[in-house]
Formats: structure tokens, sequence, C-alpha cells
């Protein structure tokens, strides 16, 4: 429904997962509604925050864990506003994960967006995981670094077990069940 914002608590919506495994895909999906649905939704997507805040960073461990407690900084900021932040950021690592979790406390929303490996290479038009194999891309998360699942999302997506709509559908439901948003009948564009 048009404006039906909530002026008194933000949140993030942090989707984690591999290169490929669809958070670019379903947090786009999800930022239509909820713009629609609120009126402003900040998007946060990793490729774009490390050629913008993040320039100059590597991909060491360390450099990979300072461009997520960036992002994660500026998610704190706009929830702790009362606004809706939609994260896309591989955000290999756990700890860090847990961290910003923890600095934005009950409004961080953490989903998994989960595919098989071999799933997410096939679904690869830049081609990088067939240089990742190659060993043309030292470093690159889940082929030559790792990948830390989370072990307790709030929403855990398998997208090659669903389509991208089914899988938005699910985090509108997950906002809706938490009072961030009012449920709407099924006329919902998701």
């Amino acid at each position: 429904m048009e404006n039906e914002r909530r002026l008194d608590r933000g949140f993030t919506l942090w989707f984690t997962g591999l290169s490929g495994a669809g958070k670019t895909t379903i947090a786009e999906i999800v930022e239509r509604e909820l713009t629609q649905r609120l009126g402003t939704v900040e998007v946060l997507d990793g490729d774009i925050v490390r050629t913008n805040l993040s320039k100059g960073l590597g991909f060491s461990r360390e450099d990979r864990d300072t461009n997520v407690l960036r992002i994660g900084f500026v998610a704190n900021l706009l929830t702790r506003n009362g606004v809706g932040v939609i994260v896309s950021a591989i955000s290999p690592f756990k700890g860090v994960r847990d961290q910003v979790r923890h600095d934005i406390g009950e409004d961080f929303i953490e989903i998994f967006v989960d595919a098989p490996l071999e799933v997410c290479a096939e679904r690869d038009v830049k081609g990088l995981y067939k240089k990742a194999f190659s060993g043309e891309i030292p470093q690159f998360t889940g082929v030559s670094d790792p990948y830390e699942a989370p072990t307790s999302p709030e929403l855990h997506i398998k997208t090659n077990e669903e389509e991208p709509h089914e899988s938005a559908r699910r985090v509108i439901a997950k906002l809706e069940e938490l009072g961030y948003l009012s449920p709407v009948e099924q006329t919902s564009r998701v």
C-alpha cells in the first residue's frame, strides 16, 4: 500500500552469499516493492560500494572485513534514522557479519542467498568463475577463498530451488512478520 512508512524504526536487510547466488536480483525486486510501500529505501550494493566508499581496498581478508564494516556503518546510520536499507554484499566472513549484526541490533535481518558453486558458476556472465578456476583471479570467494555460511539467518533462500520473485515474496513476508510492514492482501506486486 502507498506510503505505509514506519517512521519509528528502520531495518537492514543483509543479503549475503556467493557471487552469482542471486543476491542482487532478489534485492532489486524487494527494492521495487519496498519503494512502492515505504516511499524511500536505500540500497548498498557491494560492487557499487567497493568502487566508491571502499575504493583502493583489495581482496585480502583485512580489506574484505574493512569493506563489510564500512557498509555496515552506513547501514547502521540509516537504520537508526528510520530508513529501510538493503545490503547486497558477499560478506564472506561470519565474524564480521556478526559484528555488523551486533552494531545494528534487532533491526538487522540476515538473508542467506544460497546456491551451489556450480550453479553460481553457470550464471556468471562476467566469466569470473572461469578465471578463478584457472587461477587467473586469486582470492576468489568460494573457489580459492572461504565463504562462511550463516548458521542462523532470519531467512535461508535456496535460489536453485525457487524463482527470484518467490524469494522476494519470502523477504517481504518476513518484514511483515517482524512488524516492519503492514500485511497486505495478495495484491502485492512481488
